[in-house]
């Protein structure tokens, strides 16, 4: 049975879920706050990483369901999004015998590589320790990718309305007897069930919607491009902590259209994202000089430019994926969850049709820092 749903928030995520519900039948509008291709959220920008390799193997399932489904969209929308070009990971070598060994059980191609391997085949990049090359990785283009989300889904039938916020849902939170979204514009909106993908809003909206929401940390990102000639030519890359790289968390950059991206993983502030400074952090900028002027010889000389983006964040870094009588949630997927896209899609719309979610992802579940 064909179902009316409405989807509040119109970034990756919300996108996707509408590809996945227009796709299955259902009747989908979209309500997105902002405009097209605008900037505010985390959802914007050239460049995001595709990866396979993961220390948890439900992570490198979930990718590689992803994979696919990116070149179903490409294919759908015309849009060219995902580009593979191999990533390495290096440092901890705890680390990176973890990622062979899920990626082996996986079925997935990976080699062991030394640092002077590294710098023979990638001379930009100088290795730490040890590293894994693995051919299943590489670069999505964030805005391409939200705009053939959200033509795919036009196509499937759905509406897609910019520029329509949302200052209600009035819903029963233990039947599926409907609901109905209230507009900036006081209109009145009614569906069978509603899918809310507010990114670094979510912490401040959800809270009167569901229980069970886990801690959320919205933080304000400052990563970095560097322009050299040779940009797209680079692999991803992470260096993990552990070895001759302390920063917790650690480093990722990829090329891009923009210059070779480089960004530490969830150490910026905490911010409103409707009350943020964009202006650049000069001591975060410093720190990334710092780090290319020793591990990324390819980068030398050039001179950077900045960017901010927003993280939201659970404790344990799970995202949020679940169900609630006619509400489903997406939240918490901002610093690694961009790659699996589609594929959240597709289990938003097995929630909307009544299916059940995932433990690793349910709201009331027992969350603690990793």
């Amino acid at each position: 049975m064909a179902l009316r749903v409405l989807v509040v928030g119109g970034g990756l995520m919300g996108a996707a879920a509408a590809w996945r519900l227009s796709a299955r039948g259902h009747r989908v509008t979209v309500l997105e706050r902002f405009g097209p291709g605008h900037d505010r959220g985390s959802s914007y920008g050239t460049s995001r990483i595709f990866r396979v390799a993961y220390p948890e193997p439900s992570y490198t399932e979930l990718a590689l369901r992803a994979l696919p489904l990116w070149r179903r969209l490409e294919e759908e929308s015309g849009q060219s999004v995902l580009t593979l070009t191999g990533a390495v990971d290096h440092g901890s070598p705890e680390t990176v015998a973890r990622l062979a060994d899920v990626l082996a059980g996986a079925g997935r191609s990976a080699r062991r590589l030394s640092p002077g391997e590294v710098s023979d085949r990638w001379p930009g990049l100088r290795a730490d320790t040890t590293a894994l090359y693995h051919p299943d990785a590489g670069r999505l283009h964030a805005d391409d990718a939200v705009s053939a989300l959200l033509k795919a889904a036009g196509r499937r039938g759905a509406e897609v309305r910019h520029g329509v916020g949302v200052t209600g849902i009035r819903h029963s939170r233990h039947t599926g007897d409907g609901v109905t979204v209230v507009t900036d514009a006081d209109e009145a909106l009614t569906a069978d069930a509603v899918v809310v993908a507010v990114g670094g809003w979510a912490p401040g909206f959800l809270p009167a919607l569901v229980t069970g929401l886990p801690p959320m940390r919205v933080t304000q990102e400052q990563p970095l491009h560097f322009p050299v000639p040779d940009a797209l030519d680079w692999p991803s890359f992470i260096h993990h902590p552990g070895a001759g790289f302390h920063q917790p968390g650690g480093l990722y950059g990829l090329g891009s259209v923009d210059g070779v991206k480089v960004g530490l993983h969830g150490v910026g502030p905490v911010v409103d994202p409707d009350h943020r400074d964009r202006t650049p952090d000069p001591a975060a900028v410093e720190r990334l000089r710092a780090y290319a002027e020793e591990w990324l010889p390819g980068v030398a000389g050039t001179e950077p430019t900045s960017l901010t983006c927003l993280y939201t964040t659970t404790p344990d870094e799970d995202f949020v994926i679940d169900r609630q009588g006619p509400v489903t949630v997406l939240a918490g997927f901002s610093g690694h969850g961009f790659k699996f896209g589609p594929v959240i899609g597709d289990m938003a719309a097995d929630l909307v049709e009544g299916q059940p979610g995932t433990a690793r992802f349910a709201l009331g579940r027992a969350t603690s820092a990793r």
